[in-house]
Order: structure tokens, then C-alpha cells, then sequence
């Protein structure tokens, strides 16, 4: 997807940097998947100690099963 933002220039180079990106697209995308990713891991860790999954593991092996 082609879009046009303004960035700060000095942090673009230090992604780039960092991951090692070849183009800012590249080093853009890379920074944004890694956002999104950390994103969605302290969102599950924040539901540490609060769902009971002995009893949904069950449940949603037997859903396998029995659509195999």
C-alpha cells in the first residue's frame, strides 16, 4: 500500500539501523509488525491468572475431534 506520512528522519535511519532494513519500507513495516506484536503479547499476559483454560482445553480438543 502506497501512502505518504511524515516522519522524523533521524529515527526512520535508526530503524533502518536496527533492523538491519535495506529501504525505509522495509525498516517501516518491520518496526510496525514488532509494534503490533509486543502489543498483542502484553494484552495476553495481562490475562494471566484470570481465564480457566483446563476446562476450555477440553472443550476445544473434543470440537477437533469431532470435526475430523
Amino acid at each position: 500500500m502506497r501512502t505518504t506520512i511524515n516522519l522524523k528522519e533521524k529515527i526512520v535511519q535508526e530503524v533502518m539501523h536496527i533492523t538491519g532494513a535495506k529501504n525505509k519500507s522495509q525498516a517501516i513495516n518491520e518496526a510496525l509488525e514488532t509494534y503490533v506484536r509486543e502489543k498483542r503479547m502484553k494484552k495476553l499476559l495481562e490475562l494471566k491468572g484470570k481465564l480457566n483454560l483446563d476446562e476450555n482445553w477440553k472443550a476445544l480438543r473434543e470440537m477437533e475431534r469431532d470435526e475430523i
